[in-house]
C-alpha cells in the first residue's frame, strides 16, 4: 500500500497550497510551504513507480496516480505563477546581476518542469482512468519530471525568497507589499483574502 498522509484541514480545503502555519498572511512562508507540498508528491510519484513495478496500476497506484494530478495539475502552476508574478521581478529589478542571472535561471527551470510535466500528466490521467499504461515510459517520464526539480527548491529557498523578502522590505510601505502579494496569491486560488469577519 501507498503512504498517503493526511494533510492538515486548511491544506485539505486547499490542496497543495499551504501547511497549518502558513497562510496568505504570511506569503514567504506560504511559498516555503508549497516546496514542502513539492517534496512530498515527488516523493508519492517515486513510490509509485516502485509500487506499479511490483503491484501494477491498482487501486492504491490509481489513487497516487489522482494525489500526483491534483497538486501538479492545480497547485503546482499557481505556485509557479506566485514566483514567476512575486519573487522574479524583484529579483530581475535589483540590478544585482546575479540575482538577474538566478531569476533567468529559475524561469528556463519552470519552463522546464512544464515540459517535463506535459510528458507525464497523460500517463498519470490513463493510470487513474484505468487504461493501459506501459510502465517503462511512465518510469521514464515519472524520472524525468522528478530530474527536472534537481536543484530549483534550493535555489528558490536559499536563495530567492531570502533576496526577494530583503528586496521587497527595503522598498517604502513593505507591508502593505506583503498585504497585495498575500491577496493576488489568495485570489489565484478563488480565496477572498483578508476572511470576512464573521
Amino acid at each position: 500500500m501507498i503512504d498517503q498522509r493526511p494533510g492538515s484541514r486548511a491544506a485539505a480545503a486547499l490542496p497543495g497550497l499551504h501547511a497549518p502555519a502558513a497562510g496568505f498572511d504570511a506569503p514567504f512562508a506560504l511559498l516555503d510551504a508549497c516546496h514542502e507540498r513539492v517534496r512530498r508528491s515527488l516523493a508519492l510519484l517515486e513510490r509509485l513507480g516502485a509500487h506499479l513495478c511490483a503491484h501494477g496500476a491498482d487501486a492504491a497506484a490509481r489513487g497516487a496516480a489522482q494525489d500526483v494530478l491534483r497538486y501538479f495539475g492545480q497547485a503546482a502552476p499557481a505556485h509557479h505563477e506566485d514566483e514567476e508574478r512575486h519573487v522574479l521581478p524583484l529579483l530581475q529589478a535589483s540590478g544585482d546581476a546575479e540575482l538577474q542571472a538566478l531569476a533567468r535561471r529559475l524561469l528556463d527551470d519552470h519552463a522546464g518542469i512544464r515540459r517535463a510535466w506535459s510528458a507525464l500528466e497523460a500517463q498519470l490521467q490513463a493510470l487513474v482512468a484505468g487504461a493501459p499504461v506501459e510502465a517503462d515510459s511512465m518510469l521514464a517520464a515519472a524520472a524525468d519530471f522528478v530530474r527536472a526539480h534537481d536543484g530549483h527548491l534550493e535555489r528558490e529557498d536559499g536563495l530567492a525568497f531570502p533576496a526577494a523578502a530583503r528586496l521587497l522590505a527595503a522598498q517604502p510601505g513593505p507591508a502593505q507589499h506583503l498585504a497585495a502579494m498575500g491577496r493576488e496569491m489568495a485570489a489565484r486560488r478563488g480565496v477572498a483574502w483578508p476572511p470576512a469577519a464573521g
